[in-house]
């Protein structure tokens, strides 16, 4: 297990425990107590979790977790997801993608499907929306990918792009087809995320498009996060992987959207 591997393991417990005894860490990782005793002081430093003695408390952003502690979190499922939801998009259509593990995965199956690179001579055969800093970073290489950036002002957590700037940028657009992740989606409530300068973004994303498609695995469905970023109303599909429950998968098909599982 790899240093950012163990870090996101002892944050996901924090997530669920609360608390954390180095000792029962050290039993759970199967790694010495020195070992979690330096991983917890680096993630204080990083002010990712209160220090206690014997251990640590979570810290409140230990539930919106920076996106490269996330990236460990259900990948293969992720890497299914994005491959699904790439063959979704058609040659020529104008895509918008925010940013997250899941839609990092969608930007990589894109960017080798090899119909979307037979004729780089004829210029670039889909043009990517985002305000998402490592998508654009990893397409911009890509000839047969037009980039297209928000702007804004970077967030940490997630390399999104938000506030003012983006919200301008993306009102002069139109896209064929939004690609979200979102940090939870439900039923009732739609899709949500923790930060609501990011919800904001994502929400306009979702209202210049023709098509919504939420991209999220099954540990994301049937809950809720701080702020709104639609409803299912404007949510056409949700690709999830195969673990989602049934009555789950029902809750959202009776409310009128696609469920495709990966």
């Amino acid at each position: 297990m790899s240093r950012y591997e163990r870090w996101n393991a002892l944050l996901e417990l924090l997530a669920e425990h609360g608390k954390l005894d180095v000792e029962e860490a050290a039993g759970a990782l199967d790694v010495s107590a020195a070992t979690i005793r330096r991983d917890l002081d680096q993630l204080a430093r990083q002010q990712m979790v209160t220090r206690t003695r014997g251990g640590a408390v979570a810290h409140s952003v230990s539930y919106d977790l920076p996106l490269r502690y996330k990236t460990a979190r259900n990948a293969d499922a992720k890497q299914r997801i994005g491959a699904l939801v790439a063959g979704l998009i058609s040659p020529g259509e104008v895509v918008g993608l925010n940013g997250g593990t899941t839609t990092t995965e969608v930007a990589r199956a894109l960017a080798v499907r090899p119909d979307l690179a037979e004729h780089p001579e004829h210029g670039p055969s889909l043009t990517v929306v985002t305000n998402a800093l490592n998508i654009a970073n990893e397409l911009t290489v890509r000839p047969q990918v037009k980039i297209v950036v928000t702007g804004g002002v970077a967030r940490p957590q997630s390399y999104e792009l938000i506030g003012p700037l983006a919200a301008q940028m993306l009102g002069e657009l139109t896209l064929d087809t939004t690609v979200l992740g979102v940090d939870a989606i439900d039923a009732e409530q739609g899709a949500t995320a923790h930060h609501e300068g990011e919800a904001a973004v994502n929400r306009l994303l979702a209202e210049r498009a023709r098509r919504v498609v939420v991209a999220a695995d099954s540990s994301k469905l049937g809950h809720r996060a701080f702020a709104r970023i639609c409803g299912l109303e404007r949510v056409d599909t949700l690709v999830t992987d195969n673990q989602v429950a049934d009555r789950v998968a029902a809750a959202f098909g009776d409310a009128g959207v696609t469920v495709l599982t990966a």
